[in-house]
């Protein structure tokens, strides 16, 4: 029936019946915080291209978990900096690195807090590269070995859930292989499964130290205009092994979270990665943008289209501003 007997304008009259017929809720039980971890006592530093977020090391990464725990979010991601980097990333899987003591430290102070991990080796090698290289090359297969031992060290150290974000082909398999081997057949895999070579990730490079120092990433990560790509990758993805799948970056990419809604029943993930953090800080600070109202409306359109997980650099905002609408 058409106007006036149809108004839509019925249902937005006032927010408790906005509430009512709300599509779509953002909660803190989405959020994953990624938190950058480093050697030595005392460090809190600053990444001047993402306001806000900084390297910590381990027992200032637990003060700041304290706000985590408080405000119920789930769970961490954790990226590494190391001491010393090498060719062939060696820390990444040594036992005593600084994401296997982050790991240790942070299950015996919060031990209901999920820790996730991050697995690759950019950050590690000194190269920047996701694997070993060899006269240019980045060579895939050599490089499952190392992302393997890799996630296992994490295993061992205590994390819940590894995070493959190397996009080499068949790692989710070579890590599912090692972690069962090893009987920890309960630590689930979180795939970045549609991982582009994106433009956005700039600041997280500058947080990491992990810009490659030749070429880019290209022949691994994902060319841009691809879709249907996509879809194959997650497939063998969830092949291998995969328990949930994540397209990164999200905010460029959510017609791939729709279309992976609508085909995979697998859980999904996605990465508001840093250059979308970064955008949204820096508009703010020049009071172009409302940051809460932006932050808000920005992660409740990956939800929308299809997101269960949001990794997010606004986590403990973001839960903050829910707890404090819930209270209204």
């Amino acid at each position: 029936m058409p106007f006036p007997i149809v108004r839509p304008r019925r249902l937005r009259a006032n927010e408790t019946i906005r509430r009512l017929v709300r599509e779509t809720s953002l909660s803190v039980d989405d959020l994953i915080y990624p938190v950058f971890v480093t050697h030595g006592r005392g460090v809190k530093k600053a990444v001047e291209a993402m306001p806000g977020v900084y390297n910590f090391s381990v027992d200032t990464l637990l003060e700041e978990l304290a706000a985590v725990d408080e405000l119920g979010i789930p769970g961490i991601i954790l990226f590494g900096i190391p001491r010393q980097k090498d060719e062939r990333a060696s820390e990444a899987y040594d036992d005593q690195g600084i994401v296997q003591q982050a790991i240790r430290a942070v299950k015996e102070k919060f031990p209901a807090m999920l820790v996730i991990t991050d697995v690759c080796l950019c950050e590690y090698t000194s190269h920047g590269h996701c694997g070993i290289v060899e006269n240019g090359c980045i060579l895939n297969d050599p490089t499952l070995e190392l992302l393997a031992h890799t996630a296992l060290s994490h295993a061992r150290a205590g994390a819940d859930m590894v995070a493959p974000s190397d996009m080499m082909d068949g790692r989710v398999g070579a890590i599912r292989r090692e972690l069962d081997r090893a009987g920890y057949q309960d630590v689930s895999i979180m795939a970045y499964a549609a991982k582009y070579a994106s433009a956005y990730y700039g600041p997280f490079r500058e947080a990491a130290g992990s810009a490659p120092q030749f070429g880019d990433r290209r022949s691994y990560q994902m060319d841009p205009p691809n879709a249907r790509e996509a879809l194959r990758e997650i497939i063998l993805d969830i092949q291998e092994g995969a328990d949930i799948i994540m397209v990164k970056p999200a905010l460029a990419y959510l017609d791939i979270v729709r279309q992976v809604r609508d085909r995979f029943d697998h859980p999904v993930a996605v990465y508001n990665v840093s250059g979308e953090y970064a955008m949204v800080k820096a508009a703010a600070a020049r009071g172009w943008i409302d940051e809460r109202r932006v932050v808000l409306e920005t992660l409740t359109g990956m939800k929308r289209a299809g997101a269960d997980i949001i990794l997010t650099y606004h986590a403990i905002d973001v839960a903050r501003w829910l707890q404090e609408g819930a209270g209204r």
